[in-house]
């Protein structure tokens, strides 16, 4: 079967108009890098057409690695007051991905730092409307192990650009998960078993959020932020992650009273090892996700993808969501993803919630 062919023109719609929600006089700023030029320029002539400001962030590929590289202490650990104003200003964020080359050297101590330091302009953009998206690019596409022409059509079946309303499918997969949050939403203990996985942790009168689409284009979860002291046990990461350019996977965590108390990674251990370090709230967990889209079953080593692969559970270390009643605050915010398509279950107080990736009705 073909691929799905990718149309910038329908994703900007789908962006301005659903996950941004664009008014009028309302202030939108997105960040991208230059390889996203075709989503951007089309995102840009939305905006305007909806009477927005769109305020575009372009940096060039590699700008961030070149920033910690060649950053001064003085830039690496102080804001400056107009980058706290300028959000301060901002209605509503897009950022773009776009899946560059690995790096050899991402600076993880150098990132940690910076990302301290930054922290209160995330806390602010946690405030407003924003939404995260990709763009499809050649390395996006070598890591998935596909062809461009695939590529661009797995991220475009992946945000319903292949049906006649994109729109009308996001609706529909938020009527799907409600009916996962009823059940969700009574649930105290919350157990996870799985290969080199057994870890219990309280989401007792926590919120789940239904993630429909408007934050995470494409989506497909449900998630919440567990009680900060309550994660006990271990497990065991499969899927590979990404940061700062870096390749993290085969990650063991061992969680004592909600804290990360032994850690360990097959490769990027020392990455591991530093975002551990950002600040105390790095150890606890600040989010348990349920991915449900089960359109998206092939790994492409792009969390904004895999973590909502069917059958699978992600739990991000650092900062909870704050509407999810989730209250810790870290500088980090990470997601880890364990695949229990293979055997593994979700367990609400006792009841088999999931079994081997598969809803139980």
């Amino acid at each position: 079967m073909a691929a799905t062919p990718y149309d910038p023109v329908r994703h900007a719609e789908l962006l301005a108009r659903y996950c941004l929600d664009a008014q009028p006089g309302q202030r939108v700023q997105v960040s991208a890098t230059t390889l996203a030029l075709p989503l951007v320029e089309a995102l840009h002539r939305e905006l305007l057409g909806l009477g927005a400001r769109p305020v575009l962030r372009l940096e060039y590929p590699g700008q961030q690695d070149d920033f910690y590289r060649h950053a001064s202490d003085l830039l690496l650990d102080s804001l400056h007051p107009a980058d706290v104003a300028d959000m301060e200003a901002t209605d509503a964020t897009l950022r773009i991905l776009t899946p560059q080359p690995p790096v050899t050297d991402s600076h993880p101590d150098r990132r940690t730092r910076h990302a301290r330091t930054v922290a209160p302009i995330g806390a602010l953009r946690s405030q407003r409307r924003w939404s995260l998206t990709l763009f499809p690019t050649p390395e996006g596409a070598g890591a998935a192990g596909m062809s461009l022409t695939d590529y661009e059509g797995f991220v475009a079946d992946a945000l319903f650009l292949n049906t006649p309303d994109p729109v009308a499918e996001w609706v529909r997969v938020r009527e799907r998960q409600a009916r996962l949050i009823e059940r969700l939403s009574r649930a105290d203990q919350v157990r996870i078993l799985g290969p080199d996985t057994d870890l219990t942790m309280s989401v007792k009168g926590r919120t789940w959020a239904n993630s429909d689409g408007k934050r995470n284009m494409p989506s497909g979860e449900v998630f919440t932020g567990p009680h900060e002291q309550s994660a006990s046990g271990h497990i065991y990461y499969g899927l590979p992650t990404s940061v700062g350019g870096r390749t993290v996977q085969g990650i063991r965590l061992r969680f004592e009273a909600g804290r990360v108390v032994e850690a360990s990674a097959e490769e990027g251990d020392d990455v591991l090892q530093a975002s551990l370090a950002t600040d105390e709230g790095a150890r606890y967990l600040g989010e348990l996700g349920i991915g449900t889209n089960y359109g998206i079953q092939v790994p492409s080593r792009n969390i904004l993808f895999d973590e909502k692969i069917g059958g699978t559970v992600h739990l991000a270390l650092g900062r909870s969501y704050p509407e999810t009643g989730g209250l810790n605050e870290s500088a980090l915010h990470w997601d880890m993803i364990c695949d229990l398509r293979g055997g593994g279950q979700v367990l609400l107080d006792g009841e088999v919630f999931q079994q081997d990736g598969q809803f139980v009705e």
